[in-house]
């Protein structure tokens, strides 16, 4: 079963030549408007949200959100700052009273220990190079600050779907790469970050989704959206 398990985990770490950040941002650039109709009377939007206002109160501020999008979670969570590398996406965050900031999480625009928390919303499955967007997450949080992560776990029935949307060529997932909670949380500690809080929901099957649920504390692989805040391990509570 171990053996079985390092096997399918090892799916999720196959690299990506050429995948670059631009390609990533010509789509929701183009798609912009499309992409934040989609989460309109949305039920997966509000179940998926649910967790990240769970946990969100005390965080420190400002609040930072890093592949904001059209700033639909950011917005919804108090973050004032929205980076993102598609201006038509910013603009749409602009409107939702957030500040836009150009550029991608590799090369923050942000000067050291000025951000209380960081959030990653559905955006690590979209880097080419996570480990430097953790170390850019490092140098920009304040003494004390959080980073909140929002991913979907790829060995749930969501991650499995997604793939493969993925691989018949949907736009929105071409270059994305989902990956274990486990991968993500030895990387995070890798790069000197500790999981401190954990929230799972979305465990109803992608094609039966009918109903609000509440999240659950933890993590687990077979939920379909993962909520983890971290901090330095210096500063673990």
């Amino acid at each position: 079963m171990q053996d079985k398990a390092k096997k399918s985990a090892a799916v999720y770490e196959r690299p990506r030549p050429g995948m670059d950040w631009r390609q990533v941002a010509r789509i929701y650039q183009e798609r912009a408007r499309e992409y934040d109709a989609w989460y309109e009377d949305s039920l997966l939007f509000d179940i998926e949200l649910a967790p990240l206002l769970e946990i969100v109160a005390g965080l420190p501020r400002p609040r930072l959100e890093i592949g904001s999008g059209p700033g639909r979670f950011g917005a919804r969570l108090g973050v004032e700052l929205a980076l993102d590398p598609a201006p038509a996406a910013l603009q749409l965050a602009r409107q939702r009273g957030m500040m836009p900031l150009a550029g991608i999480g590799e090369e923050l625009p942000i000067r050291g220990q000025q951000i209380g928390t960081v959030f990653l919303l559905f955006t690590l499955c979209f880097l080419e190079n996570p480990r430097q967007v953790f170390r850019e997450c490092t140098r920009v949080l304040a003494p004390g600050g959080r980073l909140v992560i929002g991913l979907v776990p790829g060995l749930s029935a969501w991650g499995r779907l997604l793939t493969r949307k993925k691989e018949e060529g949907n736009p929105y997932y071409r270059y994305a790469e989902f990956r274990t909670i486990a991968r993500w949380t030895e990387m995070l500690a890798e790069c000197g970050f500790t999981v401190i809080d954990a929230r799972s929901t979305l465990f109803q099957a992608p094609e039966n989704l009918q109903h609000h649920e509440p999240p659950r504390s933890g993590t687990d692989e077979g939920a379909g959206f993962c909520v983890l805040v971290a901090c330095a391990k210096e500063t673990a509570p």
